[in-house]
């Protein structure tokens, strides 16, 4: 963690399992200040409380500060002194943002482009976006303005030398807030059926950790512009929900209850348009922006021809985690082994 020694982090959209994770992650290192961002006055609430309660001689590195991405202003009196910046803050629930599309603009779109003006203004060394798998063939509104946020982002990384803004896209995190495992589980405890929306679905599956990985990754090795990926397992609904199922209740219902507004059979990771200049990095690949000028003239006398012979990268084509490689890959979860405990001693 030497890159930051005595320096001052902010998460936009902190109190959110992101958050959460960076602070387990960063607090016992010797890192100056971690800034949380957000407009939820009673998570933050909740999240000092919990911080002060399991971690009392490091909480006093977390500072609270209450604004909003959509509002300029506050986001600028929250950087002052700010050095890096992961910009969490978005609405990520396809249902919501289905029917509320303008409200996904203003935060995913607006409120990113306020993140990175604001970071630009002050002089922030560093600024790693998160993104989804959604925004590649974005077929929701969502995704769509996850997409549109991608180009704000690198659009931006053009007028600006001095802070490095990066992108990293990520398919599914296991039991973040709103996820569909905890859902199951709190279905399971109720005696009720666990819902499925179709059981051929497929969709990558990472840990919260995993994600934390990959910005750290994007911060230590990605240029400014670049979207970077991590090649992430897969697995069908139907695996995972028999995963779940497998470790809490064996044979206890699974119910299909049909795809829902917006969802669709798999996601991409890589579109196969950004494969053609995709580098290939081991265990992630790296999108670089694309800084050739607006003068298309060039082209009718001389193109490239050249491209990578990677195709797109979707959930169909990674690699598929059967039923015993997803328990493993749950279990390997604090929150997974919390509700297990709790659910043996209920019985």
């Amino acid at each position: 963690m030497s890159l930051f020694t005595n320096k001052t982090l902010m998460i936009t959209g902190g109190t959110g399992s992101f958050g959460n994770a960076v602070l387990n992650r960063f607090l016992q290192t010797d890192i100056g200040e971690i800034r949380i961002f957000s407009r939820d006055e009673k998570k933050q609430d909740d999240m000092r409380h919990e911080f002060q309660a399991k971690m009392p001689e490091l909480a006093e590195k977390i500072s609270f500060y209450i604004g909003d991405v959509r509002d300029l202003q506050s986001v600028k009196n929250a950087m002052h002194g700010v050095d890096y910046i992961f910009h969490a803050a978005a609405l990520k629930q396809v249902p919501s943002c289905e029917f509320f599309p303008i409200e996904a603009v203003k935060t995913n779109v607006l409120g990113t482009d306020n993140v990175l003006t604001a970071a630009i203004e002050e002089g922030v060394k560093t600024v790693i976006c998160l993104s989804t798998d959604k925004a590649a063939y974005p077929v929701n509104a969502m995704g769509t303005s996850k997409a549109m946020m991608e180009k704000v982002i690198v659009a931006k990384s053009r007028t600006t030398k001095n802070t490095k803004i990066c992108c990293t896209r990520y398919g599914n995190v296991m039991c973040s807030r709103g996820s569909v495992i905890p859902l199951w589980i709190d279905q399971i405890k109720a005696g009720n059926p666990i819902t499925i929306t179709e059981p051929k679905m497929t969709r990558f599956i990472m840990s919260l950790e995993e994600a934390v990985d990959l910005v750290l990754f994007a911060f230590e090795h990605g240029n400014s512009g670049d979207i970077l990926v991590q090649k992430a397992p897969a697995c069908t609904i139907e695996t995972l929900a028999k995963a779940v199922t497998g470790l809490f209740a064996p044979e206890h219902e699974i119910r299909v209850i049909g795809i829902r507004h917006g969802e669709k059979m798999y996601e991409a990771l890589l579109t196969n348009e950004e494969c053609a200049h995709a580098v290939d990095l081991g265990d992630f690949f790296r999108v670089p922006c694309d800084n050739r000028g607006l003068n298309y003239d060039k082209y009718f006398t001389k193109g490239d021809v050249e491209r990578n012979v990677l195709s797109e990268f979707n959930s169909n084509n990674t690699e598929l985690l059967n039923v015993e490689q997803v328990k493993e890959k749950l279990l390997s979860l604090q929150y997974i082994r919390d509700e297990l405990k709790a659910w043996e001693e209920s019985k």
